[in-house]
């Protein structure tokens, strides 16, 4: 008996990937997001991991670019590469599947020590269908297109179309059952992302007859309840966000379909990217023209929570650099009903200093986005040339947090974290430690001294002007905590209700992780400590012990 094609090409992929790949040396459960007390772990190996990222370009989803793409990736000091999978690429005739391509990145990914996060460019990518199949994207009659309220043909493909739906989740629940023939056990995938920023522009939804329908039904009851909403049509309920908001649940309840299909294959925690609205709630939104109308936007993440139970996190993609608008955009997606990551982030150097902020607000990862070899660069959303040069900002913020990746995202989430990232205007930033401790971090100083001592108040670090710094901080124990910085002063001190009494360090320990295991190196006094704890751009990691003493 001759097995279809597509049978023969997923047994000939498992066997590949098998044999370029040692066999694993434990059983472990399927990489998932836990949650306690509103934080958040992404479990892998049964243990809380911190995605230390980089997003390929769109197109170099291919074997033979794979070679520009893994330089990249380890001159940034990642852990993990988020990778696009298209439809067209695995079904490009109906019904025939190929995934060599899969089997090719998941091995050689393997072979580098790294994990993948995989981007289903299926019935949306950036709003589009351009990654769907020909047989898919260029037939409207079978897979109709959005309407738009003038009544023209929309590019984007309309969520309310049984045909659309069932091809995608066939699609991609082929995707999900060759994961778990040949990665199941390995979990060299970690994350899928079904779908890509969601939504539609040059619309606020879909205004043909079938949607219109749809429309003028009852609101759902689940979501009434989420939004302390009284029963009505969308239009009734909602007023003038009735379109987006009917939209928004209209693709949550598409996408959650398509999730909820390859979790019954194999229950990879799934995420769902989006282009952002601007994050202050007071400016008027430009819904369909500066972000997709319908995606996982601020706006709408209660929505999505009701109508996309399958999904495990919505996340932003932030290509805005300005401090204000990057830490309001953090503090929209960190909720307790939803862990932090940035699925996409621009590649100027001043966005690597964001990590510190991610983290220190208990955030899972990031994962700038280009960071491949090929030549090409999205400026200006992000740096207008990508090299090795270019990588190095980001390699030396990450290469910080590589060595205690496990160690950090373990605190992360059984412990405490704090961390900021400089402002554009290099204000100085206060730390509320608890009832005892407090901290202050401040920028463009010396190692030693203040800023008073200067001759000329230009006399600052070189490069400084640009902002850079940030520190992040764990809590050990009632007085000691991890730290880490770069181009910046920790001051540590005591809270501010705390009376008769001062601060004094009990013990500065410069270190590393070796295999989980805390080795010093050194005792920081003396000038390392009279003036703060003072990081440049080398790399350094202290445990820190806090005592006091009777005024």
């Amino acid at each position: 008996m001759v097995a279809p094609a597509g049978a023969q090409t997923e047994r000939q992929g498992a066997a590949r990937v098998a044999a370029a790949s040692p066999a694993a040396t434990a059983a472990h459960s399927v990489p998932h997001i836990v949650s306690k007390n509103g934080k958040f772990a992404l479990m892998v190996d049964d243990a809380p991991y911190l995605i230390l990222g980089g997003q390929a370009n769109n197109s170099s989803n291919y074997p033979e670019f794979l070679p520009k793409v893994w330089p990249a990736i380890a001159d940034m000091k990642a852990n993990t590469l988020a990778m696009p999978v298209a439809w067209e690429q695995i079904e490009p005739v109906e019904g025939k599947f190929d995934f060599s391509f899969v089997d090719t990145l998941i091995s050689q990914a393997r072979a580098r020590d790294v994990r993948l996060a995989l981007l289903w460019f299926g019935t949306w990518k950036n709003t589009n269908p351009n990654y769907a199949p020909a047989w898919v994207k260029l037939d409207n009659q079978r897979f109709p297109r959005l309407t738009k309220k003038d009544g023209s043909t929309s590019n984007a493909l309309s969520p309310h179309h049984k045909a659309t739906l069932e091809a995608d989740i066939k699609a991609y629940s082929a995707l999900m059952r060759h994961l778990k023939k040949i990665d199941g056990e390995r979990h060299t995938v970690i994350l899928m992302q079904p779908e890509n920023e969601a939504g539609v522009f040059g619309s606020l939804r879909d205004y043909s007859p079938t949607a219109n329908a749809l429309m003028s039904q009852p609101v759902p009851q689940a979501l009434l309840t989420r939004l302390n909403k009284q029963p009505g049509n969308w239009s009734e309920v909602f007023g003038e966000d009735a379109d987006e908001f009917f939209h928004a649940w209209s693709m949550a309840s598409y996408i959650d379909q398509v999730a909820a299909a390859g979790k019954a294959i194999y229950p990879l925690p799934t995420y769902v990217n989006g282009s952002l609205r601007d994050p202050d709630p007071s400016k008027k939104a430009m819904t369909g023209l500066f972000y997709g109308s319908g995606g996982p936007s601020w706006n709408v993440i209660d929505i999505y929570k009701v109508a996309a139970p399958h999904i495990d996190l919505l996340a932003p993609d932030i290509y805005s650099s300005e401090s204000v608008s990057y830490e309001a955009t953090l503090k929209h997606y960190r909720r307790p009903d939803n862990a932090l990551y940035v699925a996409e982030s621009g590649t100027k150097s001043v966005f690597a200093r964001y990590l510190f902020s991610i983290l220190g607000q208990g955030g899972i990862g990031m994962d700038p986005f280009g960071l491949d070899y090929t030549g090409y660069s999205n400026y200006p959303l992000g740096a207008p040339y990508w090299g090795p040069e270019d990588v190095k900002p980001f390699a030396r913020v990450y290469g910080l947090f590589a060595p205690m990746a496990r160690e950090w995202a373990r605190l992360s989430f059984e412990s405490e974290v704090y961390g900021v990232a400089e402002p554009d205007d290099h204000s100085a930033q206060e730390i509320d430690l608890g009832p005892l401790w407090s901290a202050k971090v401040t920028y463009r100083q010396w190692q030693i001294g203040e800023t008073y001592w200067l001759r000329k108040k230009d006399d600052l670090p070189k490069g400084s002007d640009v902002p850079s710094g940030g520190v992040a901080i764990a809590r050990l124990g009632e007085n000691e905590y991890l730290v880490t910085g770069q181009s910046a002063r920790l001051t540590f001190g005591l809270a501010k209700g705390v009376k008769g009494r001062g601060m004094i360090f009990d013990r500065v320990e410069e270190g590393r992780f070796v295999k989980g295991k805390w080795v010093m190196s050194r005792i920081w006094n003396g000038d390392q400590t009279d003036y703060g704890l003072n990081f440049t751009d080398l790399p350094v990691v202290l445990k820190v012990r806090l005592a006091s003493y009777t005024h």
